[in-house]
């Protein structure tokens, strides 16, 4: 019975390991196409704003902002009407952790 316990254990790990990568490398796909407007890891050029290294929840509520209605934008609000919530708070996640 221990034997079997530690197999399934093993295998949701696995399992979870995976997912985890996997979620990664969405987030990573996601923030790509950012960059023609944000540069190249959020860091953008004069005249755009920067991502990188901003407070995660700042970075969400504008972005929520956007999708909403809220905050006016050229483009945002319809790009980040594309997003779930969820989706635009992994974003947030992702350019926060990233340096300036």
């Amino acid at each position: 019975m221990n034997k079997w316990i530690k197999v399934t254990v093993g295998a949701a790990l696995a399992v979870a390991s995976v997912w985890a990568s996997a979620d990664a490398l969405q987030v990573r796909s996601m923030a790509a196409s950012c960059a023609s407007c944000h540069g190249t890891n959020g860091v953008a050029q004069q005249g755009m704003e920067s991502l990188a290294g901003q407070a995660k929840e700042d970075l969400l509520k504008k972005m929520l902002d956007f999708k909403t209605g809220k905050k006016p934008a050229t483009i945002m609000h319809q790009l980040s009407k594309g997003y779930s919530d969820e989706q635009l708070a992994q974003l947030a996640a992702y350019f926060a952790a990233l340096k300036k």
